[in-house]
């Protein structure tokens, strides 16, 4: 016969009060006319949850996705107090230190039990912002120069050419305008030594790779 009928939270009480004076497990499940599974799903409700493990309970899951008994959840929540700089990885490793007998939770669950309860800030997602290098200006000539590759185009015999153009800031004017085959820095450089050799050295250059000072060497 299974619980009787006068009121079977009682019975689960003398149940389980019984099974904890010593009584075996078998001998309480026959007399209280319950199957071994049952009386061992009993007992392992009232050591997770308490007694209120122990009344009736519905028919949906007795587990959630991260969901632990309020004991536990209430330890992980006094933690995280006495703890306020700590994540849920250290608070996890703290409970397994001063609780060793607990089952303990997973990180992802410590972390949703902080969440509920709002004790987890949100991470600000740093946004990279592109800083261009500051633009030096002058009035004098030969101070800066300016130099850069204007493109590409295919030439009659099919081949690309690109043309560097190196000029002043401060006139326009047009130091130089060759057409290379290209881009290699190798072939530039007879070019720049070229135009030093008739102009002189600018005080500065600024190219699409930075500010380069001439005098110094340095960008």
């Amino acid at each position: 016969m299974p619980w009787k009928e006068c009121n079977r939270m009682d019975e689960k009480l003398k149940f389980v009060a019984r099974l904890l004076d010593g009584e075996t497990m078998a001998a309480l499940c026959r007399e209280f006319g319950i199957s071994r599974k049952t009386g061992y799903k009993i007992k392992e409700r009232y050591e997770d949850s308490g007694l209120e493990a122990l009344t009736d309970r519905s028919r949906r899951p007795y587990r959630q996705a991260n969901q632990l008994p309020f004991q536990i959840e209430k330890l992980i929540v006094n933690l995280k107090k006495d703890k306020p700089n700590w994540g849920a990885p250290k608070i996890r490793e703290l409970l397994m230190r001063k609780y060793p007998n607990l089952k303990h939770p997973a990180k992802s669950t410590v972390h949703a039990v902080l969440d509920r309860h709002g004790l987890v800030t949100p991470r600000r997602k740093r946004r990279y912002r592109a800083e261009g290098t500051p633009l030096t200006s002058t009035d004098l000539p030969n101070d800066l120069w300016c130099a850069d590759y204007k493109g590409e185009f295919m030439m009659g015999n099919n081949e690309y050419c690109y043309p560097l153009t190196i000029t002043d800031f401060s006139c326009r004017y047009l130091i130089a305008c060759e057409g290379l085959e290209t881009t290699k820095e190798k072939y530039a450089f007879t070019v720049f030594e070229r135009v030093f050799k008739e102009f002189g050295l600018p005080r500065a250059m600024r190219t699409d790779n930075g500010f380069i000072s001439v005098s110094s060497g340095k960008q």
